[in-house]
């Protein structure tokens, strides 16, 4: 990973990040099969991402506290079925107004304000992911789909 790409997570916002990624995305000359899921897939992270550093009640996929946004972070959460976990998460405890299904300390958890899920459930609505029943399951395709756009990603950074 490059260093600009750590100082990037650390302090910009959701619009910096994905603008730069799309910049870096452009003079790499993808395919359009990728540059068209990269930016929105990035988004839809890295809009629920940025209000938890910025709360710092960042967490890992395992739901252990993180200190930092890290581009392995974002990458942890880029699979699809740990962001599928992530925007279920996230609006349970948009519901419940406390931060759940984490380890981390309770006094943090309640200190949770609501993080607006547009992008993200607008994303996984667009790629098989029911928003309103967490059981049931996405096609293969979705999943093997994200590894590769994971991956361009990946490459990125």
């Amino acid at each position: 990973m490059q260093e600009k790409s750590y100082k990037l997570f650390k302090n910009a916002t959701v619009e910096e990040i994905v603008e730069v990624l799309d910049v870096e995305l452009q003079t790499r000359n993808e395919s359009p099969f990728w540059t068209q899921r990269v930016v929105p897939f990035s988004r839809a992270i890295i809009s629920v991402l940025v209000p938890l550093r910025d709360e710092k009640m960042l967490f890992n996929p395992e739901g252990m506290a993180v200190d930092e946004l890290t581009p392995e972070l974002f990458l942890k959460w880029s699979d699809f079925v740990s962001l599928k976990t992530l925007a279920f998460t996230i609006q349970k405890s948009n519901e419940a107004g406390e931060l759940l299904r984490t380890k981390l300390d309770s006094s943090i958890c309640h200190r949770y304000k609501a993080i607006d899920l547009i992008f993200l459930g607008e994303y996984l609505s667009q790629n098989s992911v029911d928003m309103e029943k967490e059981s049931l399951d996405f096609p293969i395709s979705s999943y093997n789909l994200h590894q590769g756009v994971s991956n361009v990603i990946k490459s990125l950074l």
